[in-house]
C-alpha cells in the first residue's frame, strides 16, 4: 500500500511559478497521507487533482491503460517535473496495477476493435488462399490469428466497441484487476452511468478485499460515497481531508435534486425574462 506522498518542491520560490508548481494546492503541499485502501481526490477543474494523479503514475511506474506510458507521454512533461519532486513511502511496494484516464479508454476500445477486425480479416484471407489446400494446412496457417483473437476475446470479451461505454469500461476494468494492485484512476465516471457507477463500486470493494488500493480523482458524488475512503479536497489550500457530507459536490447535488426548479429559475429565462 502507498502510505504517504512527500513533496520536495523546487527552490527558489520563483521556480514555483511554473506549472504545475504554480497550482496553489500543489505548491502548498508537504505531505499527503494515503494510508487507506481508497483515497479520493476531489476538486474543481484546474485544482491540480488530475495533475498529481498523472505525476503519481509516473513516480510509481505503473503501466498506462489505453495510452502511451505516462513516463513517455509528450503531453506530460510538466507532470514529470512534479514526479521528480515526490517521495513515495510504501507499506508494501507493488508493481501490480495500472493508471487509467477515462479519456484514454475510448481510444483503447477503438484500437481493440481494429485489432479484432484485423485478425478476422487475416482468417478470411487464409480461407481464400488455402481453399484448395488440406484442412490441416489451413488450420496451421490460421492458428496464430485464431490464438491471438481467442486470447483477446477471453480477456476483453468479443467486441468491446459494440457495447455501451459503461459495459465496455467495466469489462476492461474487470479484466485488468489483480489482487494487491495499486490502481490510479482519473475521472472514471466519465464512461459510466449512475447505475454503472454502482457496479463499479462493487468491483472496487471486491478488489479492496483482495488487498488492492485505489487512488481516484473524481467529480462523482456516487464514487465519493465509498465507505472508509479518505477524501482529499484540492479546493482547499492546503489540501485537506473532508467528510463526505461536507463536500460541496455532495451538498450541491442534494440541493439541486431536492428542488431543481429553484436552481433552474436562476439559470433559465424565457425571452420575456421569466422562467417557463
Amino acid at each position: 500500500m502507498l502510505r504517504r506522498v512527500e513533496f520536495h518542491l523546487p527552490e527558489p520560490i520563483d521556480s514555483r511559478a511554473v506549472f504545475p508548481f504554480s497550482i496553489p494546492a500543489l505548491r502548498s503541499l508537504e505531505v499527503l497521507e494515503t494510508d487507506t485502501p481508497v483515497v479520493l481526490f476531489v476538486g474543481e477543474n484546474g485544482s491540480g487533482k488530475s495533475t498529481l494523479m498523472e505525476a503519481l503514475a509516473i513516480a510509481t511506474r505503473l503501466p498506462t491503460v489505453g495510452s502511451e506510458s505516462a513516463a513517455r507521454d509528450k503531453t506530460l512533461v510538466a507532470q514529470r517535473r512534479l514526479a521528480k519532486s515526490l517521495k513515495l513511502v510504501w507499506g508494501r511496494r507493488t508493481h501490480r496495477g495500472f493508471f487509467l484516464r477515462a479519456e484514454d479508454f475510448f481510444g483503447f476500445a477503438r484500437r481493440l476493435a481494429e485489432l479484432r477486425e484485423g485478425f478476422l480479416g487475416d482468417l478470411r484471407t487464409i480461407d481464400e488462399e488455402y481453399h484448395d489446400r488440406s484442412d490441416l494446412a489451413r488450420m496451421l496457417a490460421a492458428m496464430p490469428a485464431r490464438r491471438s483473437l481467442g486470447e483477446m476475446e477471453e480477456r476483453y470479451g468479443q467486441n468491446l466497441d459494440a457495447r455501451s461505454h459503461g459495459e465496455s469500461f467495466l469489462q476492461l476494468f474487470q479484466s485488468r484487476l489483480v489482487p494487491q494492485g495499486l490502481y490510479l484512476l482519473d475521472e472514471p465516471e466519465a464512461a459510466l452511468s449512475p447505475q454503472s457507477q454502482l457496479a463499479f463500486l462493487a468491483m472496487i470493494k471486491d478488489s479492496v478485499d483482495d488487498g488492492s488500493q485505489f487512488l481516484i480523482a473524481t467529480h462523482s458524488p456516487i464514487l465519493m460515497s465509498i465507505p472508509g475512503a479518505r477524501i482529499l479536497s484540492f479546493d482547499r489550500v492546503p489540501v485537506q481531508h473532508v467528510d463526505f457530507d461536507d463536500l460541496e459536490h455532495v451538498t450541491l447535488m442534494r440541493d439541486f435534486l431536492a428542488s431543481p426548479e429553484r436552481f433552474l429559475r436562476h439559470l433559465w429565462t424565457t425571452q420575456e425574462g421569466e422562467y417557463p
